[in-house]
């Protein structure tokens, strides 16, 4: 079968900009929608205050973690994030509690034909963690790519020792296609990654990850 990516519709990236949900998990109601210049201030101080929780996951780079996550940061990281956007490079969603900004899910390397793949990464407020919102913004996120967005395949890495991570990852259904050794420089060393992966066709019988949420009683539509 030939599968082909949606053509940009007057400059735009198919599915880019959109706003997705909502899904009512035990948090709360959860969205997402394109990340926001207002959001600095919220996200810098989430940051911050989780350092100890986020910094073991992610890649390293230079400076501290409070001077890199400023809010004065903000509106340069958002302005890449826009243009990326624009170009169909990434889709650069925040993932909204009842409408406040708790987390982020990121779709990135989006390559076009022949692959149509892209890779999915997400992270969230510890305080909302453990309560659904993760697993309900990646639900949402893959259901659009492989949907509206056009996408055929989805990855996501993530370090062994990421156990919370990797729940999140197979309760929706991902499966594990190997270990990337060495394969990032994240909390100042080279660590191992699982590859986890979804191809449109894994969905094809149940109808979408937020549908199968819904059916499990573990979400509500909104």
């Amino acid at each position: 079968m030939a599968h082909a990516y949606p053509a940009p519709i007057a400059g735009r990236h198919p599915g880019w900009p959109a706003s997705l949900g909502g899904l009512r998990v035990s948090a709360g109601v959860v969205a997402l929608r394109p990340v926001r210049l207002r959001d600095g201030r919220t996200w810098s101080a989430i940051r911050i205050r989780d350092e100890r929780y986020l910094a073991p996951w992610e890649p390293s780079m230079p400076g501290g973690w409070a001077q890199r996550h400023a809010a004065s940061e903000w509106p340069a990281r958002w302005l890449q994030l826009r243009g990326a956007g624009r170009r169909g490079a990434v889709l650069p969603f925040a993932i909204t509690l009842d409408g406040r900004f708790v987390g982020q899910v990121m779709v990135g390397n989006v390559v076009r034909e022949p692959l149509l793949s892209a890779y999915v990464g997400y992270w969230v407020d510890s305080s909302v963690a453990g309560r659904g919102v993760t697993t309900a913004a990646v639900a949402l996120v893959v259901d659009h790519c492989f949907g509206r967005v056009g996408l055929h395949r989805l990855e996501a890495t993530v370090r062994p020792e990421n156990l919370a991570s990797i729940r999140v990852l197979e309760k929706l259904g991902f499966r594990k296609e190997g270990l990337f050794r060495r394969y990032l420089d994240v909390d100042s060393a080279w660590r191992d990654h699982y590859c986890y992966a979804l191809t449109v066709e894994d969905l094809e019988k149940t109808g979408g990850l937020t549908t199968r949420l819904v059916v499990e009683g573990r979400a509500e539509r909104v």
